[in-house]
């Protein structure tokens, strides 16, 4: 029988003692190789899985060096969660600090970069290591509501000795993931953290609907950049013939001219000017504007030639995506769910309906509508490359997959049942 949040939640609320106590003994039967009395939730399973395999000492407090105050500066200016910092202190911490928790927000690399709330959890929290300038990864200090979210790309609640460092099981740390709407990519995790008896079973709810907020807020934010950049493309769109768009740094489309809208253009991992090759658009050049750029699509045809897609999921949370043929290399990072649709094409050269899809990554066959609208995000900027009915690679496109050196490290994040089922046959396609 496996532990499920809600159980866990409700044991604590009712007596965090007896509690405790339980995941105590699940903790120390399992990582013993013992039967425990209840199975982990799968969450914490995998967690502690992955801390094994790493080497991370369960009975030993291990910690890397603070960052100096200067470089945590440094990263607080340059992270974009610093725009949203008022949207996680209004939904937090009024609650965290009458309950006696913490609220942390920590960068997409684990380290600790604010910290406010209880005073006297914060001077606890000193004891533990989690300060300002910490590294909180998984891979250095076990399971925890940082490190594991990272990880997993999800909400994640540790109660207790679910925490895989012996040093942090009188704590309960839930942390959401945030990330960046423009790209997808992972900005950081915000955490709230106190003592299990403070818990209430809603905070895993109450943490997550803040940490999407904060995405709100972020969404708002780029729309107001684009508006102002569209301003900026209108006088020069205006004196040019042809097609051209005007793209963010991101790619989102401000404006266009001679060309049907597109809400957003594959750039390249690092775009520079010159005449470059884009994805759905050919041969274009590519000049700098104020906030973005200005792509000039090319009457030219484009050379058709030997093309070699690279997929790149070795490291356990960054995928990305190489293009290269007869006009030269582009890369593209994936978002966690593009990565797993992709991997899944991969897998099956032939093709694999929508139905098929679902079914690869939910378990539900049903699920087709959710698949043909990321199968047509993923054709923004492969549409020349795949088709449809099934959905495929085109015919003569190489495939590479990069996997990692353990088969069990294969995206990590991934619930998809073709996944999961790869990692634990621990074969390759």
């Amino acid at each position: 029988m496996a532990l499920s949040p809600t159980d866990v939640t409700q044991l604590a609320a009712v007596d965090s003692a007896r509690a405790a106590r339980l995941l105590s003994d699940v903790r120390s039967a399992t990582l013993s190789g013992q039967r425990a009395p209840v199975a982990p939730r799968p969450v914490i399973e995998q967690s502690w899985d992955r801390m094994l395999r790493t080497g991370v000492d369960p009975d030993h407090d291990f910690r890397t060096g603070l960052l100096a105050r200067e470089e945590v500066q440094r990263r607080r200016e340059s992270s974009e969660l610093r725009h949203v910092l008022p949207v996680l202190r209004e939904g937090l911490l009024s609650v965290a600090d009458v309950a006696h928790h913490i609220m942390v927000v920590a960068d997409d690399e684990g380290r600790v970069l604010w910290r406010e709330g209880s005073s006297p959890v914060l001077r606890k929290a000193d004891g533990t290591g989690f300060e300002l300038g910490a590294d909180w990864r998984e891979d250095v200090v076990g399971t925890n509501g940082i490190g594991t979210p990272v990880v997993a790309r999800r909400p994640v609640q540790v109660f207790a000795s679910e925490h895989f460092v012996r040093s942090q099981t009188s704590w309960t740390c839930t942390g959401a993931p945030i990330t960046d709407p423009r790209n997808g990519r992972l900005l950081g995790v915000v955490d709230v953290s106190g003592p299990l008896e403070t818990m209430h079973p809603a905070t895993l709810a109450w943490v997550d609907s803040v940490a999407k907020l904060a995405e709100s807020r972020l969404r708002e934010l780029h729309q107001s950049s684009l508006d102002q950049l569209r301003a900026v493309a209108a006088p020069v769109l205006a004196r040019l013939g042809g097609r051209a768009v005007v793209v963010d740094r991101d790619g989102w489309t401000a404006a266009v001219a001679g060309m049907p809208y597109q809400g957003r253009v594959a750039l390249p991992k690092s775009p520079s000017a010159g005449q470059r090759w884009l994805p759905t658009l050919g041969l274009c050049t590519v000049e700098p504007l104020a906030g973005g750029w200005l792509i000039r699509a090319s009457d030219e045809p484009m050379p058709r030639g030997a093309t070699r897609i690279v997929l790149d999921l070795s490291q356990p949370r960054r995928w990305s995506m190489t293009v290269s043929g007869d006009v030269g290399a582009w890369s593209h990072e994936l978002s966690p769910r593009h990565a797993e649709l992709l991997y899944l094409l991969a897998l099956h050269r032939t093709g694999r309906s929508a139905a098929g899809l679902a079914e690869d990554l939910f378990g539900d066959p049903g699920r087709t509508v959710t698949v043909r609208a990321e199968m047509s995000r993923v054709r923004r900027y492969l549409g020349g490359f795949l088709e449809h009915r099934p959905y495929r690679f085109s015919e003569g496109v190489e495939i590479e997959v990069l996997l990692p050196d353990d088969p069990r490290d294969l995206l990590p994040h991934s619930m998809a049942p073709a996944v999961a089922g790869k990692r634990l046959s621990r074969q390759a396609p």
